[in-house]
């Protein structure tokens, strides 16, 4: 079996733990600068932010890589670059259409989620959306092509001009005397220069990749006509769009839902429902991060898999489902347990913040971000089989009942703006399960789930307790020598992790759960077969 999707993979992987680490490092500081009212805009901005670009790029980086890996698989090369040029005509116009619609909209928007000083950030976030149009067309011939370099290096520098730019302006308005709305939209600012820049740098490699394969002098397949591409990408990313589009829906609803509740039902004006949604912004860095390192599988294999049916290799498509679910569970179940016994200890080294609420609202993100990774592959293999449109039936019963549990929880004084982390929770079990369903019903060579999810689940709950009591009895320990301020519960939880990491890499190969046959399918896994000395 071809091993370029794990390589892909692996070159994503670092890149978006790269991107989640110093996401988190970024939003150290900006907590510091910004005050709760000033996060809750921050973070409502980026609700509206992440709607606009969901309507306007979600399915076209799938459906490109689909539609160039099966061109290719085909030795259509023209027809490959044929893809591309049309989608990028096509998408310039609709991220034009999207910028000018967010700039003079973005106090309509603001006033929809009912916070009314988040519209300068969605100005400023603007020009962001059509950048981020261009964008999605050059990573999805990227990735077509099997390459995670571009995806991977666009990220990159998204995030550290987000955090550089961002950081820096928000410090400089905050020391200038301006208001919460004004510096939150400074901190913000990074984010459209990032991916500006990122458009330039694309647009460069695109060329290098071109002039690679110039050797065989592929022209375009203008046998194929404009409207028919077009229909034909749209087919394809349509139904992605939508799915993507009813999240996007389902958070903004959200969103707007618990702040307007918060308000009505229970009294709070509208400066205390966004400290309110600021606190429950503290657990979303951390819940992002198991995230960042299944995405990038999510990616990869969809061209693989795609690529594998189109030659008729059902093992390896077989295969690659199999270890791509399996290696999902090995990273979302320990991540997933790690954040909830520890959301306490990791709030006060990121933040110095040991408010209950906080605590409360990381640890349901913690459970929630187990099923969210479980729903992106999940999802990942319906659409490389091309079951796309499954989806629009799984994502619209998620978002439902994430609105519904978000309508009446919020309104109860008991719940609040515990609303949120307990909606996002039960919306990602539903469409997870829902996608499990789908798969056994929808595809032939199935992956073998029981097998995939029991091993690891008993490893994760052995490290989670292991670890817990390795960071309760470091904490007794050291609090009568060195105290509990912040640099000393790094330490207590540094070690605590450290000796997880340990116990559970014994535990996954003590148990056979990282098998022989598994490693083969990583790059250099014959090597660590002999250095972990795995056995079977």
């Amino acid at each position: 079996m071809e091993q370029k999707y794990l390589k892909g993979a692996a070159i994503l992987t670092a890149a978006s733990v790269f991107v989640k680490i110093v996401s988190a490092i970024f939003r150290i500081p900006i907590n510091n600068v910004l005050d709760a009212a000033g996060r809750g805009t921050f973070q409502v901005t980026y609700v509206v932010f992440s709607f606009l670009l969901a309507v306007s790029t979600a399915g076209v980086p799938v459906a490109l890589s689909r539609l160039v890996s099966t061109a290719n698989a085909d030795g259509n090369k023209g027809l490959a670059k044929r893809y591309f040029s049309v989608a990028l005509l096509a998408f310039l116009i609709i991220g034009l259409t999207a910028m000018l619609v967010t700039f003079f909209f973005a106090d309509d928007f603001a006033r929809f989620m009912n916070a009314s000083a988040a519209a300068t950030g969605i100005r400023v976030l603007s020009p962001a959306v059509f950048f981020a149009c261009i964008i999605s067309v050059y990573r999805g011939y990227a990735q077509g092509h099997e390459n995670m370099i571009p995806t991977a290096i666009s990220q990159v520098i998204e995030v550290i001009c987000k955090t550089g730019i961002g950081i820096t302006a928000a410090i400089v308005l905050a020391r200038l005397g301006y208001d919460t709305s004004i510096v939150s939209a400074g901190a913000i600012m990074g984010v459209t220069i990032g991916l500006g820049i990122s458009v330039i740098i694309l647009i460069l490699y695109k060329k290098k990749m071109d002039r690679k394969s110039d050797s065989v002098l592929v022209a375009p397949d203008i046998s194929h006509g404009t409207l028919g591409i077009f229909g034909k990408i749209m087919k394809v990313s349509g139904p992605i769009t939508l799915s993507a589009v009813f999240m996007s829906v389902m958070v903004l609803i959200d969103t707007s839902i618990v702040l307007g509740r918060l308000q009505t039902a229970l009294g709070f004006s509208e400066y205390e429902a966004s400290v309110l949604f600021g606190i429950y912004a503290l657990g979303l860095p951390v819940y992002n991060l198991p995230l960042a390192l299944v995405v990038p599988i999510s990616v990869s294999i969809i061209p693989a898999i795609a690529a594998a049916i189109a030659k008729g290799r059902d093992h390896d498509s077989a295969l690659i489902m199999q270890s791509s679910l399996k290696l999902v569970n090995l990273i979302a179940m320990p991540s997933a347990a790690g954040i909830i016994i520890l959301a306490a200890p990791i709030l006060k080294v990121l933040y110095n913040y040991d408010m209950q609420l906080a605590t409360t609202i990381t640890m349901i993100l913690g459970a929630a971000s187990f099923f969210a990774c479980l729903q992106y592959i999940t999802t990942a293999i319906l659409q490389s089989n091309g079951h796309e449109r499954v989806v629009l039936i799984t994502f619209p019963i998620g978002a439902a009942s994430k609105i519904i549990v978000a309508f009446f929880l919020s309104g109860n004084p008991h719940f609040g703006i515990l609303a949120s982390p307990i909606g996002t929770l039960v919306c990602f079990i539903v469409i997870a399960i829902l996608n499990i369903a789908f798969i056994k019903a929808r595809i032939k060579n199935k992956p073998k789930f029981v097998k995939v999810f029991i091993r690891p689940l008993l490893c994760s709950a052995v490290m989670g307790v292991a670890t817990r009591l390795v960071y309760e009895l470091m904490h007794r320990l050291g609090s009568t020598i060195i105290g509990s301020c912040q640099l000393a519960v790094a330490l207590y939880l540094a070690i605590s992790v450290i000796v997880g990491v340990i116990v559970y890499a014994v535990l996954i190969i003590a148990t056979r759960t990282v098998t022989i046959t598994d490693m083969k399918l990583v790059p250099k896994g014959e090597k660590l077969v002999k250095i972990l000395r795995i056995r079977s």
